[in-house]
């Protein structure tokens, strides 16, 4: 059968979409949803959808996967133990304002990792590329006013939201170092099974403290999204994307996410639109298409 290609530039757009829809959802029902709790459902939830495909190549992969069970536990901790559950706990305490704007350092943050531990460094174009967007991004944040983004202060929330972003570049930059010949889908189930063994603990504390899930069609909503959409499809996407491109140019992604969000609260939440929303997507677009077209054009991602 001829395999399917899929353009990773697009695999990472959609991540970044899918990401941008769950942390719309997480603060929408953070008074329903504990984010522990959350963190964990949601986990559960996209085991439960790639198990299937996970299965059929769990005998014949084992031995590889065994043998390299120190890089899977290093992935499954920050990939997915750390990463939404800091990000879930940053948005009880912080605004979304802070909140977003921090997490748009995950490329800067990334790139540095990329070049303490991998020797790799940006061009200029891709530099420049990546200086255009995160002003978009802080445009964005800050609604084109230098006195909001000077008002900005860390608190509790934006310390997590800090740890969250070191736990995802660590995670984007060990993903050169996953264990080759392991079929993707038993790859992040075996990093499912880490990540849920690192929350357990946290959860059981966290429903021993008296947070339980407000359990309505609305909360159990979010936990499908999270599980299915988020998870389970963002990051298939962003891990066959960021295979193909690298892990600076993928993570330079991430700013998309600020401008899904404004699309998003415009289209469901009837937001009105303003200048610095239309000039911080111009520069978050700009300075990911000049990356792009400065850097070598990846093979397309294969998919049976």
């Amino acid at each position: 059968m001829k395999p399917l290609r899929f353009n990773p530039y697009l695999l990472l757009a959609l991540a970044s979409l899918f990401w941008a829809g769950n942390m719309v959802m997480s603060r929408g029902l953070r008074a329903d949803l504990p984010p522990v709790a959350l963190a964990f459902w949601r986990w559960v939830t996209a085991f439960v959808c790639v198990l299937p495909l996970a299965l059929p190549h769990l005998r014949a992969q084992w031995p590889v996967l065994r043998a390299a069970w120190k890089r899977v536990v290093f992935l499954g901790v920050f990939g997915v133990g750390c990463y939404n559950t800091f990000s879930y706990v940053a948005v009880q305490y912080t605004t979304a304002t802070s909140a977003t704007l921090l997490n748009s350092f995950i490329p800067v943050a990334t790139i540095a990792l990329a070049f303490l531990f991998l020797g790799k460094r940006l061009t200029r174009s891709e530099a420049i590329g990546v200086f255009v967007s995160l002003v978009g991004v802080v445009i964005l944040i800050s609604r084109g006013s230098v006195d909001a983004l000077l008002g900005l202060s860390l608190n509790t929330g934006d310390l997590w939201m800090l740890l969250a972003v070191l736990a995802w570049s660590i995670y984007t930059v060990g993903l050169q170092w996953r264990p080759q010949g392991v079929h993707p889908m038993l790859l992040l189930a075996a990093l499912i099974v880490v990540g849920l063994a690192v929350m357990a603990p946290a959860y059981a504390w966290e429903a021993a403290s008296g947070h339980s899930i407000n359990l309505h069609l609305g909360s159990l909503a979010g936990i499908l999204y999270a599980g299915i959409v988020a998870a389970f499809l963002g990051f298939i996407c962003f891990n066959a994307g960021l295979v193909a491109v690298g892990p600076a140019v993928g993570s330079l992604f991430i700013h998309l996410q600020p401008v899904f969000a404004a699309i998003l609260s415009t289209a469901l939440l009837g937001e009105r639109p303003y200048w610095y929303h239309f000039v911080g997507m111009a520069l978050v677009l700009g300075g990911i298409v000049f990356t792009m077209r400065r850097a070598p054009m990846p093979a397309d991602v294969h998919r049976t």
